[in-house]
């Protein structure tokens, strides 16, 4: 396991100053490396209505047929050409010689006892990764990812151990949810990117994904949540958007020490300086914001950081989300604390008023809880022997 306790001297400070250089380049990196998608062909979900005009060329009734086809793609979630029965049949062949009307297949599905769907998919080129269905009985919601793999390197994160390969698309970010809504019966409300990658890393990708998700899916603002490590630029670049979202900080321990170890962004964006975004987005969007916090036995659930957790959250107009650490394969031995060391720290933050709710636990079968999310993957960065990048053979588990 992470020791809590500190290191001591000047290996500790060399140490540090070592990860905090690895940290910056990293983060660095992955903004600027975003190699090309190669697709046979264009996909029309993910183009905007400006994008959709462009492509249909100097058409004298071009207004009404963008109209006609982001209805469709995103209103009805139609799949296949044949499904556009008020396009003309010429103007379909014309689209079906250049596009494809959505970019992704599916690897695997697996379905579990109590209601939740995995699916991992990909767009032709081998790089798998997952989004998930979530049913309620209030509602339905869905996980989407961001990214295949993920460069962050959380020590708890089975995402993290494979490693990172490239960006997703506004079209198989949005062609997740589109999938999945074919899927279900019920409409899809809410749209969690908790899934493989770290969103504000994909930046330019996901704000027009949030706002084809918005304007033309027409899904509430205020129902999308995004989860974040905590990139402190992007946060404060996403405050000036002024977009009514749900920002959920993956804070995990509100001691630098503790979270160095779990989490190498924070030796670039330290606990104080992450809850300092965290807080002006608050204030900028007038949205409670969301701590995530993983509870893991003996190096996170410490009295201790519950009482510091409760200080630095004093005050802030927000919700605290308990999570019970979900088994994944790690070198570090972590281990989910046993109910009684939940209460205790739970009944801690109580007590000083902090809002707080406990994760609802779901998918674990098919291994679909937070933190679980692996794919059949290995890229940059990655830690995982047994994962490998491309497609291997999954049978469809129903």
């Amino acid at each position: 396991m992470i020791p809590c306790q500190p290191l001591n001297g000047d290996r500790l400070n060399t140490i540090s100053d070592h990860r905090s250089i690895f940290a910056q380049i990293l983060v660095e990196f992955v903004e600027r490396y975003n190699p090309k998608v190669e697709e046979l062909k264009p996909s029309l979900v993910g183009m905007t209505r400006e994008q959709l005009a462009e492509l249909l060329g100097s058409r004298s009734d071009v207004k009404m047929r963008v109209a006609q086809i982001t209805k469709r793609i995103y209103g009805q979630a139609v799949d296949q050409f044949d499904g556009m029965a008020d396009l003309p049949q010429a103007l379909r062949t014309e689209l079906s010689a250049k596009c494809v009307v959505q970019p992704l297949s599916v690897a695997s599905h697996r379905h579990s006892t109590d209601g939740v769907d995995k699916f991992l998919v990909h767009n032709g080129d081998g790089e798998v990764y997952e989004c998930v269905l979530l049913p309620y009985e209030d509602r339905v919601s869905c996980c989407l990812s961001s990214q295949v793999g993920c460069p962050m390197g959380c020590k708890f994160c089975a995402t993290g151990l494979g490693g990172f390969d490239r960006n997703l698309t506004p079209g198989e970010i949005v062609g997740q949810y589109l999938l999945l809504q074919r899927h279900s019966e019920r409409r899809i409300s809410h749209v969690v990117f908790m899934g493989m990658g770290e969103p504000l890393l994909n930046y330019n990708n996901l704000l027009t994904s949030l706002r084809l998700l918005h304007d033309e899916v027409g899904l509430s603002y205020r129902h999308i949540t995004v989860s974040t490590v905590g990139i402190v630029p992007q946060i404060r670049n996403l405050a000036e958007e002024q977009l009514p979202i749900h920002l959920a900080l993956s804070l995990h321990s509100p001691i630098d020490e503790v979270r160095d170890r779990l989490m190498p962004v924070n030796h670039k964006w330290p606990v104080a300086e992450v809850m300092k975004a965290m807080k002006d987005y608050q204030k900028a969007t007038g949205r409670k914001i969301t701590i995530e916090y993983l509870l893991i036995k003996e190096v996170t659930d410490t009295l201790e950081q519950a009482h510091e957790l409760a200080r630095i959250m004093r005050g802030i107009p927000s919700v605290v989300n308990l999570i019970p650490f979900n088994w994944v394969d790690t070198e570090q031995g972590f281990a989910r604390p046993e109910p009684e060391r939940v209460r205790a720290f739970r009944s801690i933050l109580n007590n000083k008023g902090i809002n707080t709710t406990q994760r609802v636990e779901r998918g674990h079968e098919i291994a679909a809880a937070c933190g679980q999310l692996a794919g059949q993957h290995k890229g940059l960065f990655g830690k995982n022997p047994t994962g490998r990048k491309g497609l291997s053979p999954i049978a469809t588990v129903s």
